[in-house]
């Protein structure tokens, strides 16, 4: 049975990965959570609103990660 206590323990955020190249930080993120999907968006793109635990967007330029990744 998962618990909300339990659920606070499951990383969320990589603050760490903000400037690195795009295929560095999905390969870090896959290969602490092979669960997650990932997906890769140009910066300044629209995206839904809805919240997924199970995937990461990594916001792009330039080949670069933008923005810091987090699940959703």
């Amino acid at each position: 049975m998962t618990t909300f206590e339990g659920m606070l323990d499951v990383k969320s955020e990589w603050p760490e990965l903000a400037g690195k190249p795009v295929e560095e930080a999905r390969r870090q993120i896959r290969t602490e959570f092979p669960e997650i999907v990932v997906h890769v968006v140009p910066e300044g793109s629209m995206v839904t609103m809805d919240f997924n635990e199970q995937r990461v967007r990594l916001f792009v330029k330039d080949g670069k990660v933008v923005r810091e990744p987090r699940r959703g």
